[in-house]
Formats: structure tokens, C-alpha cells, sequence
């Protein structure tokens, strides 16, 4: 049987580990939607009319951006797909060892 310090390291640990997933699809998220952008800039500079009354952001370059963001999320929906799984199964198992061990407060809190 494991000690109440032990328990709390390796709950920790499995929090940490589930934090690192959520940031590394936060990332590869953040950097679909930088490449979508990219990709609409370059794509419809020529299309753009350039005087003061013109908006910067059109609508017909949000569908484009729309359209590119769907097509790579599309490309890495492998790795997308594994790490929301990966996410999934973490978010049980701090769960279920909760559940087995009795503690319900997040990490962080000292309970007195």
C-alpha cells in the first residue's frame, strides 16, 4: 500500500502529464491556425483592393481561412486524434485514481 505522499506525487505527475498533452494540442492548433492565416494572406493578396475604406480582413478571406484551417486539421488528424484520445484516457485514469484513493481536491490545494 502506498503512503497519502506518494499517492499525492503520482496524481501530480499524472496532472502534469495530462497539462503537457492539452498544451502540445494547443500548440499544434495554434500553429494550423497561423499557417491557415499565412496561407490566405499569400493566397488572396491579389485579389485585395488597397485604399483607406477597404477592410482588412474580407469575408470571402475568412471563408479561405475556413477552408485552409479544415484542410490541415485535416492533414494531422492522425496526430490530432491520438493525443484528444491520449487527453481522454488521462482525464480517466485521474479520475479512476481519485475515485480508488479518496482524493476528490484538485492538485495545489492544502487541505488543513
Amino acid at each position: 500500500m502506498k503512503t497519502s505522499a506518494e499517492q499525492r506525487a503520482m496524481l501530480a505527475r499524472m496532472e502534469t502529464t495530462h497539462a503537457e498533452t492539452a498544451r502540445h494540442l494547443a500548440v499544434i492548433e495554434r500553429q494550423i491556425e497561423s499557417r491557415a492565416e499565412r496561407m490566405t494572406t499569400s493566397s488572396r493578396v491579389k485579389a485585395r483592393q488597397f485604399d483607406r475604406a477597404s477592410a482588412t480582413w474580407s469575408r470571402a478571406d475568412e471563408r479561405d481561412f475556413q477552408a485552409n484551417v479544415a484542410s490541415l486539421r485535416f492533414a494531422r488528424r492522425g496526430e490530432i486524434d491520438a493525443l484528444s484520445c491520449r487527453l481522454a484516457r488521462q482525464a480517466g485514469a485521474i479520475a479512476a485514481f481519485r475515485v480508488r484513493h479518496r482524493s476528490n481536491e484538485p492538485a495545489g490545494e492544502c487541505v488543513s
